[in-house]
């Protein structure tokens, strides 16, 4: 029996990558900005909706640039419910996160929270958008302009995302995207922040190009952290099939749901009307259910059937950060409470239906 796994990473046709690659043994141009980078950017900024877009070798770097962009020095708040990307990027840039709990139907961070988490030392809001379901950003952006605060989204799960017709990076002063293999739409590794205004992304290029303005200006401290060419060509790729690929996951989706809402015990996700969603992950709460999250998860790996337990442990319980002031899971405690219950389910484009069925009964049996 062939192991289904959680995710399947999307792939344009052989051919198709060698003809995009092709002239790359003409030019020798393999990095450093060249003509796929440049197409890739171009052709984001349309889709993204956004005026100031720059790429990067992948989105945990693409965090931490913006970061180091906006200067921030001192606490921020963001949630522990997300990806190890998130936390260790606030302190990997010497700041000190600072942990608001969730809303228990979209997983994202609760803006009735954040008030009373903002003190004199605080110094940025970053929120993340999970599995695709945007931030209730109206609210935070409220917040943020009383404090006078920057916003910066952790928009990972959220690329083709739109509410209301606007993209998900158009949402607060920066927004990073990840374009890693296994997301809905991949560069092999590589990831994206779209910004405000050109003094930023100007900030924002220099960070990832060691600051090198010319072959003899170098009036900035940067690093490296560009996007190759080959990853763009993926990239180029594999957008002319994003509407395809988001259609098709989609479609797993629906099946899902037809097997699965309105199963006491089992929480499963909803879309607004007013989003354009991406069915990024399939995520199930698992509450009052007859089995566990945990017994789930080992029935389904008893018939080579791969899911995650998607966001556990918290990142405000990692043993990395243990001790540590601020980070204990008791604080945020829906949080908690989700992640000992949530368990996301294999979606991909080219998932069969069938396999979806089998994995429903496995859950239902």
């Amino acid at each position: 029996m062939a192991t289904i796994n959680v995710t399947r990473s999307s792939m344009p046709d052989f051919e198709e990558y060698c003809e995009e690659i092709r002239e790359l043994w003409d030019s020798h141009w393999l990095t450093n900005m060249g003509i796929k980078h440049r197409t890739l950017e171009a052709e984001l900024k349309k889709l993204l909706g956004c005026e100031y877009l720059t790429l990067f070798t992948n989105g945990h770097l693409a965090l931490e640039n913006i970061l180091e962009a906006f200067d921030l020095h001192g606490e921020i708040i963001t949630t522990p419910f997300t990806f190890a990307s998130t936390t260790h990027a606030i302190v990997r840039c010497g700041c000190t996160p600072v942990f608001c709990d969730i809303d228990p139907a979209t997983f994202t961070m609760d803006p009735g929270k954040i008030g009373a988490l903002i003190t004199d030392k605080t110094v940025a809001i970053l929120p993340v958008h999970v599995y695709g379901n945007l931030c209730d950003v109206d609210a935070i952006d409220a917040i943020a302009k009383k404090h006078n605060l920057p916003v910066i989204y952790d928009a990972a799960h959220a690329f083709a995302v739109e509410r209301d017709g606007v993209s998900a990076g158009a949402f607060g002063d920066a927004a990073m995207f990840s374009f890693h293999a296994t997301k809905v739409f991949n560069t092999i590794e590589g990831g994206a922040v779209c910004v405000r205004n050109a003094e930023m992304l100007q900030r924002l290029c220099d960070l990832k190009n060691f600051g090198i303005h010319g072959p003899e200006s170098t009036p900035y401290v940067g690093g490296n952290a560009k996007m190759n060419e080959f990853c763009a060509a993926m990239g180029l790729c594999n957008l002319r099939h994003l509407a395809d690929e988001i259609e098709k996951r989609r479609l797993v989706a629906v099946r899902y749901d037809a097997r699965l809402a309105g199963v006491p015990g089992l929480q499963i996700n909803r879309v607004p009307d007013n989003v354009r969603f991406n069915y990024a992950y399939y995520p199930v709460v698992f509450d009052g259910y007859k089995y566990t999250r945990d017994e789930v998860y080992a029935r389904l790996a008893e018939q080579d059937i791969i899911a995650r337990k998607y966001f556990y442990p918290l990142t405000n319980a990692f043993e990395c950060y243990q001790g540590l002031p601020g980070f204990d899971p008791k604080d945020t405690p829906v949080a908690a409470h989700v992640a000992d219950r949530v368990l996301t389910l294999p979606m991909y484009a080219d998932l069969p239906l069938e396999k979806v069925d089998q994995i429903c009964d496995i859950i239902l049996g």
